[in-house]
């Protein structure tokens, strides 16, 4: 904005065309308070900056008033772009799913969503109450709908919501799609002016959903004891029902962590992989002596694995370490008679060790870009694909994008058959490393207020790339036009720059192999002392 004038005109003019009360009057208060206060004009100025970006993630953002926010004006106007793409792809009057999760706002964003589709001649169904974003997935397959929209903010923070769009393949949408999307809400009418109609069909796929997981590979063994959390979101029951309808009866939840609350009280940050998060989790598996953790993200579209080591101690499971334990599970329960040439799929930032295990199982193995949106599209044949930011897509089959609850299930199955063996997770994993050498990895996050700090070091990174890091020649691959991407390598190192597509963060994603020669504690021991030098040249090469 170019003058204060300039700023409560635009103000004026979204307050006047937002269809929903109460942020009305919430804009209308931060106005009258921005000419005295010099916080609320800095806050004003940044909720009216410019309109969230759609993307392929779709929507995510604060929950508040403005152009700059998820509220029903955005979502008004986001669902009246959605309907145009859909009628201009040839989808007019075609079935549309729309579901929710339990933030601050997912009624009624969601509600603005299904009565906008729904005049503007779509046949809507939505789902009953907030159920997990795999259910949503599911739904758009099996419904054999031209769309589908989840409203969740996955694992952000309790301040934000988010909106998620599916295609008629029933994965995330990508490319051109969403450019196509962000044009049609620009020339969409203020939100005041959209159409909007009750109508929509409520449906109910859950027990569908869950009957469909049942029938994963889960093996014979049912004595299993999981300890496990949905971390305040809408996960709980969906994984107590799909355990009950498995025949898997010793379950315990994290009780303050159980019940749906946007307010996600207990942690600082809903997410598995962030430090504090799953300790209730790992607090009740070592309370009732439990054989396996499960931590699900709130919309449990992600899952965490937790084990206890050989010395009593418990610890989550690194994204890659649940990847390749599960894959090589999969890989193992796959019918050959059937499905001769399976494939399973990771991302360039992932452990590369699936692949190694493919190898061995001579199946196809590829890597895609960063994303669930891409590994769904792997290829044909796709019996499982992972990211190491705790995605797991067990069952393409009937759910083209990651399911937590399909993986706890599945993990659980594992986990009994393990136990009955007087095994454990962690014996498997001792046991690909054996066979397939060491693979560590490990990330250094970069946090940036500005932005264009990002651009400013992936360019340092490409016109002046490091020679050597963690002590090994590396040579530089980058992967313009197709992705914003470095990649390093070199022996047995690997090191991956990226601006993140949903924070304001660059990342790097670094991994070191090993062989195992000897002794596998010597291995890893050497493994951990080159992933910390090459940490180390990584946070410099990025300083």
């Amino acid at each position: 904005m170019t003058s204060d004038s300039t700023l409560r005109d635009a103000a004026s003019r979204w307050i006047a065309a937002d269809p929903d009360p109460a942020t009305r009057a919430e804009l209308e208060a931060l106005l009258d308070r921005a000419g005295d206060d010099p916080v609320a004009a800095e806050d004003l100025a940044d909720r009216l900056a410019g309109p969230l970006e759609f993307g392929t993630a779709g929507l995510r953002g604060p929950v508040r008033a403005g152009p700059n926010g998820m509220n029903v004006a955005v979502v008004t106007r986001t669902t009246a772009g959605v309907a145009q793409w859909l009628k201009g792809h040839g989808h007019a009057g075609a079935l549309v799913v729309v579901g929710r999760d339990a933030r601050h706002g997912s009624e009624a964003f969601a509600t603005a969503a299904t009565e906008v589709l729904t005049a503007a001649g779509f046949d809507v169904k939505v789902f009953p109450r907030p159920l997990p974003t795999p259910v949503l997935a599911f739904a758009v397959g099996r419904l054999g709908a031209v769309a589908g929209i989840q409203v969740t903010a996955s694992h952000n923070p309790p301040a934000d919501n988010g909106y998620k769009l599916y295609d008629a393949t029933g994965g995330q949408i990508v490319p051109p799609s969403d450019g196509e999307i962000e044009r049609a809400i620009e020339a969409a009418p203020p939100a005041a002016d959209v159409p909007r109609a009750p109508g929509a069909e409520v449906v109910d796929l859950l027990p569908r959903y869950l009957d469909e997981v049942a029938t994963l590979p889960l093996g014979h063994e049912r004595a299993v004891r999981v300890a496990a959390t949905a971390l305040h979101g809408v996960g709980a029951d969906t994984l107590r029902a799909a355990f009950e309808r498995a025949g898997f009866t010793d379950l315990h939840l994290v009780g303050a962590q159980t019940a749906p609350d946007p307010d996600f009280p207990t942690v600082s940050f809903p997410n598995p992989e962030e430090p504090g998060a799953t300790d209730l989790l790992l607090a009740l598996a070592s309370d009732v002596d439990a054989d396996l953790a499960i931590a699900l993200d709130p919309d449990a579209d992600r899952c965490a694995l937790g084990v206890r080591e050989r010395d009593g101690r418990w610890r989550m499971l690194r994204g890659d370490e649940t990847g390749v334990l599960l894959g090589s599970y999969v890989l193992s329960t796959v019918d050959r008679t059937t499905l001769p040439d399976p494939l399973v799929a990771t991302t360039i930032v992932s452990s590369s060790m699936l692949g190694e295990i493919a190898k061995a199982e001579g199946a196809r193995y590829a890597e895609t870009l960063t994303g669930f949106k891409w590994l769904v599209r792997a290829g044909v044949g796709l019996v499982f694909a992972y990211e190491e930011a705790l995605g797991l897509c067990v069952n393409p089959g009937f759910v083209r994008d990651k399911d937590g609850i399909a993986a706890a299930t599945l993990a659980a199955g594992l986990a009994a058959q393990l136990k009955a063996q007087g095994r454990t997770p962690l014996d498997v994993l001792d046991e690909l490393a054996q066979r397939h050498g060491v693979h560590l990895t490990d990330q250094v996050s970069l946090r940036v207020t500005d932005l264009a700090v990002r651009g400013q070091l992936m360019a340092k990174v490409r016109q002046m790339p490091p020679s050597r890091l963690g002590g090994v020649e590396v040579a530089l691959e980058d992967l313009l036009p197709d992705a914003d991407v470095v990649r390093l390598t070199g022996e047995g190192v690997r090191v991956v720059v990226r601006p993140s597509g949903t924070e304001p963060k660059l990342k790097a994603y670094l991994q070191v192999v090993a062989p195992v020669t000897d002794a596998l504690a010597d291995a890893r021991g050497a493994a951990q002392e080159r992933l910390a030098a090459l940490r180390a040249d990584v946070e410099e090469l990025l300083a």
